[in-house]
């Protein structure tokens, strides 16, 4: 079949190997000039690396296991609120890995033949008809497609185009700091890596990841009163928040170049879509389920996207694309709908701050790390 992929980031990459490998004539639009990943690291979650498993495209995140540490949440000095056992937790649920984004996006591209890349094509629009779709891209030739994968992130034009009454993106009043540099001498980090820091007097978080042998990925996530500040700006509030945070906080904030520094409003949509197949178009990743980053599955369900997908379309012929792409919806869209309350729940409750978060903190100290472990193993096995 001709599929088209439309956005060439972490999940429309994925596809299009993935589809490309199942022998599918698979053409991948990009309006950016170039083939890439912009941005700092990423966390891949349990479940993300088994989807990679299925289609294939693994072997770079497994070769980056995290090392043995004791991730886990603490407070803001670090003194540990639910802290839990590296080693049981990959044994148990499997290995969660920090990789470069860019390192990434290059593995995962690195199977698709050149030829079937078009960059610098934003999509205008879909023209589809009973026989299929016309693609219609800026400064190329039409293309006709049996199927068309959506996964334009985020900002998605063409789920508006689809879906004209969905209400879109709503902001959640919060800010996020991303960094990442060459991990210091001094201080020491050990205790805090793989974990994320909280404070109940603000309701800010810091998060702190290995990546590689020798780099960190930290985030800080904290509230936001009117428009988003530029990077340098923005390293600077959060040098004076975090104060008298772990004495770690502040230095890598401070060690990190503001030039090196990603600042998000933090989004998603504000309801779930109705659906995530229309007719021969499904949509994939952030386009179809944009969720708050507080569970860390962004990546990892555009993954599950990927390989549900490419399953689906494996051995399909023109005619039943419609009926293949209705089965795809009905296996991703209750689960990723679930994710996205959750991860709007805790995203709630992990800024809290005054007496709920006093609470918060308490529940969190008298939580069995057990309980805890078969909490992550129902989100990243469901």
């Amino acid at each position: 079949m001709r599929i088209v992929v439309v956005g060439a980031g972490l999940g429309g990459v994925s596809a299009a190997v993935g589809l490309h490998r199942r022998g599918h004539e698979v053409t991948l639009y990009e309006r950016g000039a170039e083939l890439r990943e912009a941005g700092t690291a990423v966390v891949v979650m349990p479940n993300g690396v088994r989807a990679l498993d299925e289609l294939g495209l693994s072997d770079y995140v497994r070769g980056q296991a995290m090392p043995a540490v004791n991730g886990g949440l603490r407070d803001w000095r670090g003194r540990p609120l639910l802290v839990t056992d590296a080693v049981q937790a990959q044994r148990t649920v499997g290995p969660s890995v920090a990789v470069s984004r860019a390192e990434l996006h290059r593995a995962l591209r690195a199977p698709l033949p050149a030829e079937l890349v078009r960059t610098a094509a934003p999509v205008q629009r879909l023209d589809p008809d009973p026989a299929g779709v016309t693609v219609i891209s800026d400064g190329q030739p039409s293309t006709r497609a049996d199927a068309v994968i959506v996964a334009d992130g985020i900002g998605s034009a063409i789920r508006s185009r689809l879906f004209p009454q969905h209400p879109g993106l709503r902001r959640v009043g919060r800010l996020d700091l991303r960094g990442m540099l060459p991990a210091p001498a001094s201080p020491d980090v050990r205790e805090l890596l793989a974990g994320i820091l909280v404070d109940r007097r603000s309701g800010a978080m810091f998060g702190l990841f290995p990546v590689g042998e020798s780099d960190l990925y930290w985030f800080t996530d904290s509230a936001l009163h009117g428009p988003p500040p530029g990077a340098q700006q923005a390293r600077r509030d959060a040098l004076s928040l975090m104060a008298d945070w772990h004495p770690a906080v502040p230095a890598l904030i401070e060690a990190t170049p503001p030039a090196d520094i990603y600042v998000d409003a933090i989004a998603c949509l504000a309801e779930p879509l109705p659906s995530f197949a229309v007719g021969r178009v499904a949509l994939l990743g952030d386009a179809a389920h944009a969720m708050t980053p507080d569970l860390g599955q962004g990546a990892s369900q555009a993954f599950e996207d990927a390989a549900a997908v490419t399953r689906h379309l494996a051995d399909a012929e023109p005619a039943d694309v419609e009926q293949r792409l209705l089965r795809y919806d009905a296996e991703r869209r209750p689960r990723t709908d679930r994710l996205m309350l959750a991860s709007s729940r805790q995203s709630w409750l992990m800024s809290r701050t005054g007496a709920t978060a006093w609470l918060r903190d308490a529940m969190l100290r008298a939580t069995p790390r057990r309980l805890a472990m078969r909490r992550l193993a129902s989100m990243w096995y469901a």
